[in-house]
């Protein structure tokens, strides 16, 4: 069996573990710069409060029901995340962490030992990490992913809906009752043009034609439908995928018009997606840099460049910071406030598969990969940013507004709650 894990409403479940007086209050997450909402709690969602409303509209609901609006805290989340992420570890040897709050786990007990065991891990996640968790078990993914769909939604499952617990009947009201959107994989736009062929329900589209929905959509759909109906098409947990790109960018605190704090800015973005990139063992070949004026600013002029520049296959923050700005350089323009940045990298190859070139330095090579590791955990050890490029700057206009934001309770010392007692 298959099993789905998934956080409860992660982001607003982090902040209410380390603030008890959020437990049953409405609380919302805010994304970068404080702007719209990427999570709620169930409260909140309760309220009607939609993924990605503007914040600043709102304001009079949250006065009126007392909606707790936070920052967003990446440090506290990513921690939290890995955390469960090594609970979840100890069940199975066969983990695919597929984002910050989901994993997917293979369970070879049989079915009912299956669900016991996912009930096992929820009730220890909960007790070693502090946070809810759901669980769904199919015979496949997606089948999983509606599982835990389930799970969440219907109060009878506690937590852990396992397709293999029940009858089929059940399984089938349960497919009845999940719209076609709702399946992984399946969105809102190819939802309508299934409803234009009846297919309304996940049920129904577990009874389509899978070779007629290939001819008329994808390959994708077919084995969606496929999985539906247990036929593994996803591939095994323990497949490596292989990443194409990493992207680092943030939108700025304030719009920027110097060329000075928007090279700091690619500076400080292209020494993190490095430090994404060793840690992950791969190389980059090419070097992206773009720019972002605001779209919503209507009374001023528009302008979105972007380039990308090849280079020796590396990951030294040093080159690939020196690239981005290359790159930066062609593509700025004055006269024009921006309000985001970003650095990409792409032709990504692993470590391991490095090829020969005619005239590389190895000895240089060497010493790059000494600096760089001894770098990484020096930063590692003592907090990141410790050693750096002076290039990075600390321009505050960059800042992102974060006004509302939680202390980073695991992972900075000087934010860790003081108790004094007489």
């Amino acid at each position: 069996m298959i099993a789905l894990v998934d956080c409860n409403n992660f982001y607003a479940s982090c902040e209410q573990l380390f603030r008890p007086a959020l437990q049953g209050r409405p609380v919302v997450v805010l994304s970068n710069n404080d702007g719209c909402v990427v999570a709620r709690s169930a409260e909140a969602k309760a309220l009607g409060i939609g993924m990605a409303a503007p914040w600043h509209t709102l304001k009079a609901l949250a006065r009126r029901h007392g909606v707790v609006a936070l920052s967003s805290n990446y440090a506290l989340y990513g921690d939290l995340s890995a955390r469960i992420m090594r609970v979840l570890a100890g069940f199975s040897p066969c983990q695919e962490v597929y984002s910050i709050d989901e994993c997917f786990l293979e369970l070879e007990d049989g079915r009912r030992q299956a669900a016991a065991t996912a009930r096992q891990l929820r009730a220890e996640v909960r007790r070693l990490v502090g946070l809810p968790v759901s669980v769904g078990l199919g015979t496949t993914k997606t089948l999983a992913k509606l599982a835990n769909n389930c799970a969440k939604k219907c109060p009878e499952f506690a937590g852990v809906c396992s397709f293999g617990e029940l009858s089929s009947a059940t399984v089938e009201a349960l497919l009845a009752a999940t719209p076609a959107g709702g399946v992984w994989g399946v969105g809102e736009r190819l939802a309508r043009q299934l409803a234009a062929l009846g297919i309304h329900s996940a049920l129904e589209l577990q009874r389509a034609d899978p070779d007629r929905l290939r001819q008329r959509f994808s390959v994708t759909l077919a084995r969606t439908v496929r999985e539906l109906n247990g036929e593994v098409c996803l591939g095994p947990l323990a497949a490596a995928v292989s990443r194409r790109q990493l992207l680092s960018s943030r939108s700025f605190g304030e719009l920027i018009d110097d060329p000075e704090p928007l090279a700091e800015a690619v500076v400080a973005y292209a020494t993190r997606a490095a430090e994404k990139l060793r840690r992950q063992a791969l190389l980059a070949g090419a070097v992206g840099v773009f720019l972002r004026t605001n779209p919503f600013r209507a009374d001023l002029p528009q302008y979105q460049p972007s380039l990308i520049l090849p280079l020796s296959p590396t990951d030294d923050t040093r080159l690939l910071c020196q690239t981005a700005l290359v790159g930066l350089r062609r593509i700025y323009r004055p006269g024009y406030a921006y309000q985001k940045a970003g650095v990409l990298l792409t032709e990504l190859t692993p470590t391991a598969r490095r090829q020969g070139e005619l005239f590389a330095d190895p000895a240089a090579q060497a010493r790059s990969q000494a600096l760089m590791t001894a770098v990484d955990r020096l930063n590692a050890h003592m907090g990141r940013g410790t050693v750096r490029l002076l290039a990075e700057g600390a321009d505050p206009r960059r800042m992102m507004r974060a006004a509302h934001r939680s202390p980073r309770y695991t992972t900075r010392l000087d934010e860790v709650p003081v108790v004094r007692s007489d």
